[in-house]
């Protein structure tokens, strides 16, 4: 794929990994619009790295529309939809879980990453071309005490790209998943700040650098999913 010139929606990217992928892709010439349920910080992110801001929560089906309503109306087409979008919701033990932690981080996780999808893959069908990229966890390779909701949601996505792989090769769409190991980013922080970087622990920059570079493989071929670990966060 060439980054230059071509077009990019990625959701939930007013900090951290998504924030840290559209600047890179802006870098490369691409022409990126970015989602963010904060107005402020939203805007403000678009204006430092160049991106178009859409106000939107990727959890809100009519957000959703309206997500691609704006943005088609900004660039016209769509090339590369990255899926970033995502919450942690609550740490529970399988004794104290209610339903509604489930509705509230699969809102986000689960169904609004796979309407995203949805109209994503209306337009790659119509164009016989585009590109999808899933950001998972490495929550998604393996469950752990306290992350019942988290996790599920994330093998959640993990199995719905390899539906959508199945559906959509076709059609000449790679759709493909990222999953990150721990990130120095502000996650599962209500005041939306970044962590302080550590010398040893992955930073938005290197998922970045995965994303980027798996897209940039020639459209004859695409890496189905790819797991970053740090080196050595011990």
């Amino acid at each position: 794929m060439q980054i230059k010139d071509s077009t990019f929606l990625v959701t939930g990217a007013s900090l951290g990994i998504g924030k840290a992928t559209a600047k890179l892709l802006v870098e490369k010439g691409g022409k990126v619009a970015i989602t963010g349920r904060n107005k402020s910080r939203l805007e403000k992110s678009a204006a430092e790295i160049g991106a178009f801001p859409i106000n939107a929560d990727a959890g809100n089906p009519d957000d959703i529309k309206r997500t691609y309503d704006e943005f088609l109306n900004e660039f016209k087409k769509l090339d590369c939809l990255v899926n970033n979008a995502g919450i942690g919701g609550t740490w529970k033990q399988v004794f104290d879980l209610e339903l509604e932690d489930f509705i509230k981080v699969y809102s986000v996780n689960v169904f609004g990453a796979a309407l995203m999808a949805k109209y994503a893959a209306n337009l790659f069908k119509q164009q016989n071309y585009g590109n999808i990229v899933n950001i998972a966890s490495t929550a998604a390779t393996k469950g752990y005490a306290n992350g019942t909701v988290y996790s599920s949601s994330k093998f959640a996505l993990r199995g719905m790209t390899q539906c959508w792989q199945a559906e959509l090769r076709k059609y000449n769409v790679r759709v493909i998943l990222v999953n990150p190991s721990e990130v120095i980013t502000a996650f599962g922080n209500a005041e939306g700040k970044e962590r302080i970087e550590v010398p040893n622990k992955l930073r938005s920059f290197e998922i970045a650098q995965t994303i980027v570079s798996t897209l940039e493989m020639d459209d004859r071929g695409f890496i189905p999913e790819v797991t970053v670990w740090a080196t050595n966060p011990f």
